[in-house]
């Protein structure tokens, strides 16, 4: 077993004279008149070695912190490099070296500018010691539970200080915790470590490692019991958490539960927790800590891009609408080349989470080569869990192209199915994964002859890391693929007048880099560029990690190729080719991605700059 570190702070070190003791009287005599304008350290320390340990030692050793001391004599000195040798040893054990070979030495050195003395610490390791076995046991309900298989075998094999590795004291305590957390993420919240032992074999330089844990009384969701409420309706609370009352305790569903509550606007905190003191284990009550948001609000904000530059907006959230009792969104949003106002109502979910909603927009915008002032009404039912949104709903359109020999106005009926999954490892900033969106459409035109057709889109994201690696550190500095797609038809007469929003136009900070936001359309034999029926957009992105002094840094650079076309036709789709660099900062709000982009057809260079990830 390891001895155990105990801090020196505040205490003296064994032997340490501080008054009285006559070499430091005399000292301090001799050198009175010295020290009111000696700012020197009593003394220096050097540690010469491995890297890997010198760096260790320098910083932890407790010798380091007498340095300062201004009436420090020889004798002190001796009596702290002896305690210091000891310390030294202590932290070498932490790090795996348990026969280590230390010298350490005084020296005189009166003209240094730093300290009168300097005291050398010279240190061979020895040989690292190494894990030989690993023992893992099991006590409580977990270890003779049939149900509890999958969990026992699951931390058994993700065990991270396994035979053969070297041992440390981090690597050690790191493994006990992190299998802990297994075991108390499903079914078995109350569990502990019972016992734990490392027992070292110095001579051979070994480790065998044992572990019981504790699981305690599995564990089942009771109701969820709410506090905090004062104006919204309690069983609309239930059913946004739709919590899984009467399952298996499960850290993740707690957690999506709690995430649920605080994404759905009506709280301002959200606190879930399971009543382990309830004393029915089978039945324990997970406890909602609520703070409600305001029942109206006003959000002012602003932003930037360079898709559409500066931009300024206002929303108005109101939580209860009278009568429908809904929750109600509105924006006002303002920038270089998109106005827009528009509002979104959504119902509480039903038990099963679908919910209904209705919308309404206007909006003004550049498109192509036209501006083009657009209407949208919808109405219908989503959802929304874990991995995957659905919805399907009746939209209509109307939009009008404004400009020296535009497009007609068009206006359109649809009925609408939209389906999208993610499943990416972290959803605000991904390092592997894939996401995939699909949405089908079949309407009639409402202008001119009233003609059918369908629309469908589809979209995918798929970021794939390179190499292969064991742990956690190594893995995050692969380099990765991000690989994206996008696919668009719209099927109908040639003569079919279809509002352009429903078409396509692609180019941007979002879709191929080099262009500009919708510059990418149908050509017409005039030149202009107006929304076409046919998309088709690819990107391949290198993104790698950027270390600095072996340490990975909040950084990464990017290469890629982006490539788009729209026409009316399939067959008269010609790629548009944009490459470049870029960078990425890990931000603490979110990812910032910056990329300079060469457009292959315009010959020009474009920046694009953007905050966040999203799918």
């Amino acid at each position: 077993m390891l001895p155990k570190k105990e801090s020196t702070e505040g205490k003296p070190v064994a032997g340490l004279v501080r008054s009285g003791d006559a070499d430091s009287t005399a000292a301090k005599d001799s050198s009175k008149d010295e020290k009111k304008t000696d700012t020197r350290d009593a003394f220096t320390v050097d540690v010469r070695g491995p890297e890997a340990v010198r760096d260790y030692l320098t910083l932890h050793l407790e010798i380091q912190r007498y340095r300062e001391l201004d009436d420090l004599g020889a004798t002190e000195i001796s009596r702290l490099m002896v305690a210091a040798e000891a310390n030294a040893r202590e932290l070498l054990g932490t790090l795996g070296y348990f026969t280590p070979t230390l010298t350490l030495e005084l020296n005189e050195t009166p003209e240094s500018t730093k300290a009168p003395r300097e005291i050398v610490i010279t240190v061979a390791p020895g040989e690292p010691t190494k894990v030989s076995n690993v023992q893992i046991s099991y006590a409580g309900a977990i270890a003779d539970d049939a149900a509890a298989e999958a969990q026992r075998d699951s931390i058994r094999t993700g065990w991270a200080l396994r035979a053969g590795l070297p041992f440390t004291q981090q690597a050690w305590d790191d493994a006990k915790t992190t299998a802990l957390r297994s075991l108390t993420a499903k079914r078995f919240p109350t569990g502990n470590i019972e016992v734990s032992r490392a027992e070292v074999d110095a001579d051979r330089s070994e480790a065998r490692l044992s572990v019981t844990y504790q699981s305690g009384p599995a564990y089942k969701f009771g109701p969820l019991m709410l506090r905090g409420l004062q104006r919204y309706d309690p069983d609309g609370a239930r059913r946004i958490a739709r919590l899984p009352t009467g399952t298996d305790y499960d850290q993740q569903k707690l957690l999506d539960a709690q995430q649920r509550l605080a994404s759905s606007g009506y709280y301002d905190s959200v606190f879930l927790t399971l009543d382990t003191e309830s004393g029915n284990p089978l039945a324990a009550p997970v406890i909602a800590q609520l703070r409600e948001a305001p029942l109206q609000k006003v959000v002012l904000g602003a932003g930037f891009t360079t898709d559409n530059g500066p931009r300024l907006s206002i929303d108005h959230i109101h939580n209860q609408i009278p009568l429908l009792g809904w929750r109600a969104v509105s924006r006002l949003s303002v920038d270089n080349d998109i106005q827009s106002l528009g509002t979104e109502w959504n119902a509480i979910p039903d038990d099963k989470g679908w919910r209904w909603f209705s919308g309404a927009e206007l909006k003004r915008e550049e498109a192509g080569s036209y501006i083009v002032d657009s209407g949208r009404l919808r109405g219908g039912r989503n959802k929304s869990s874990d991995h995957i949104d659905r919805s399907y709903f009746l939209q209509y359109d109307y939009a009008q192209n404004r400009g020296i020999d535009a497009p007609p106005s068009a206006s359109a009926v649809t009925a609408n199915w939209g389906w999208t999954g993610r499943y990416f490892d972290n959803n605000s900033a991904p390092t592997r994964g894939y996401a995939l969106a699909l949405e089908l459409a079949a309407g009639y035109t409402l202008t001119g002859e009233q003609t059918p057709f369908t629309r469908t889109y589809v979209r995918g994201l798929g970021i794939l890391p390179l190499g292969s690696a064991e742990d956690t550190e190594a893995r995050a500095r692969r380099s990765r693929l991000q690989l994206r797609v996008e696919a668009g038809a719209v099927s109908a007469k040639d003569s079919a007048q279809i509002p352009s929003t429903l078409m396509f136009l692609t180019g941007g900070d979002t879709t191929v880099r080099g262009y500009s936001y919708k510059q990418i359309g149908t050509v017409r034999a005039d030149g202009q560029t107006v929304a076409g029926r046919y998309l088709g957009v690819a990107s391949v992105e290198w993104q790698r990690p950027f270390v600095y002094n072996n340490k990975l840094t909040e950084w990464e650079s990017v290469v890629f190729v982006d490539a788009g076309a729209v026409a009316d036709k399939p067959g008269e789709l010609k790629p548009k080719v944009g490459v470049g660099v870029g960078a990425r900062w890990r931000s603490p709000v979110g990812p910032v991605q910056a990329d300079l982009a060469y457009g292959v057809d315009t010959k020009k260079f474009r920046l694009h700059f953007r905050l966040g990830f999203t799918f």
